[in-house]
């Protein structure tokens, strides 16, 4: 098991105020490992392999002119989540680096927003080195403000 899903199953079941506290305090180590996520303040719901699920919660720090969240704020809050999901999911004899993004921006992001991503097992399991990761930002209401794939290049990890 990699360490961010053993850390992740750790903090997520702490009995301190039922999961909440412990989903806290990964979201902030998550952060700290890779700095620049802070700036969003993420707030991760859900990691399993396959799947991963975080909350970027509207404050100003994330606004752009309009007062609504940042597209690249929310293209950050994609790459999290997809980054938790590849280190849940991965196997232990790959490594893997993004190559890009193809997003779209569908509405606006007037609220909170819920960024998910997603692949499926077989994605993993071949030799072909590119896995789509796919990608999306909701709004409270339900409203898909975001969309895409991440692209993934999968090689095996150095033995020495």
């Amino acid at each position: 098991m990699s360490q961010v899903l053993s850390l992740w199953r750790t903090a997520s079941g702490l009995p301190v105020v039922g999961d909440v506290v412990g989903k806290r305090v990964f979201s902030l180590l998550f952060s700290q490992k890779a700095p620049y996520f802070a700036s969003i303040r993420p707030r991760f719901v859900e990691i399993r392999p396959d799947y991963a699920e975080l909350v970027i919660p509207k404050r100003r720090g994330v606004h752009n002119h309009l007062g609504t969240v940042h597209a690249i704020a929310l293209c950050n809050g994609l790459e999290a989540a997809m980054g938790a999901l590849a280190e849940a999911t991965i196997p232990a004899d790959k490594r893997w680096i993004p190559e890009g993004m193809d997003i779209r921006y569908t509405a606006k992001a007037t609220s909170d927003i819920t960024c998910s991503a997603e692949t499926d097992p077989e994605q993993w399991a071949g030799d072909d080195p590119h896995v789509d990761v796919r990608v999306k930002g909701v709004r409270d209401d339900g409203t898909v403000v975001i969309e895409g794939v991440i692209k993934l290049y999968v090689t095996p990890r150095p033995t020495t």
